[in-house]
């Protein structure tokens, strides 16, 4: 049920066998990416924001509507132009999803993979990029890590908590506030290598 005023549940996808190979290619993932962030839009002006061509989005734009992963906006849509929309907020999977899939997996490695080239060209843009920020933001900005020794069972608690905290602030945040940026926040956790254990 949602609070008077509050935003609606972000909608979520569990990705099937089918998505995950379909989505593990880098201009699909983008497009995803930024009809999430930039809300409906058009092959075209998604062509020039990507710096691709509007061949290619709307080839890939295809692809990504037969799996379910983006749809059309018909309220939008003008005679030839067509409008589309991220068809959910959220994808999640586990890894273990795709262990009798050896294709899906090899998708799945690559999108992980994906994600962690992202976070890198991120934190380059922002090391390029700091000194335009303001005090409070470059005191806010940043990564940190924490050392701990965890059995698997307490680590996907202890990522569920954090994730729940995430999913507070964003209901509660007011895009509308003065001061308020868009901000990307990652959550990763990984082992330690073998030479610290």
């Amino acid at each position: 049920m949602e609070n008077e005023g509050s935003r609606p549940e972000p909608r979520e996808v569990r990705l099937d066998h089918r998505q995950a190979r379909v989505l593990a290619h880098p201009l699909r993932m983008r497009l995803v990416g930024a009809l999430r962030v930039k809300g409906p839009s058009t092959a075209t002006a998604l062509a020039g924001m990507l710096d691709t061509n509007t061949g290619a989005t709307s080839y890939h734009l295809r692809q990504l509507a037969e799996v379910g992963l983006v749809v059309e906006d018909p309220d939008r849509g003008t005679g030839r132009q067509r409008w589309w929309r991220a068809a959910h907020d959220v994808t999640n999977w586990e890894p273990t999803d795709f262990d009798d899939d050896p294709d899906a997996r090899a998708a799945i490695d690559w999108i992980q993979g994906d994600q962690v080239r992202l976070l890198a060209q991120h934190a380059e843009q922002w090391f390029a990029t700091k000194h335009e920020w303001a005090p409070a933001w470059r005191d806010a900005f940043g990564m940190s890590d924490i050392f701990m020794t965890v059995p698997a069972d307490r680590l996907e608690a202890i990522t569920a908590e954090v994730w729940a905290l995430l999913e507070r602030h964003r209901a509660e945040a007011d895009p509308a506030e003065p001061g308020a940026e868009p901000v990307q926040i990652f959550l990763a956790t990984y082992p330690l290598p073998k030479e610290f254990r």
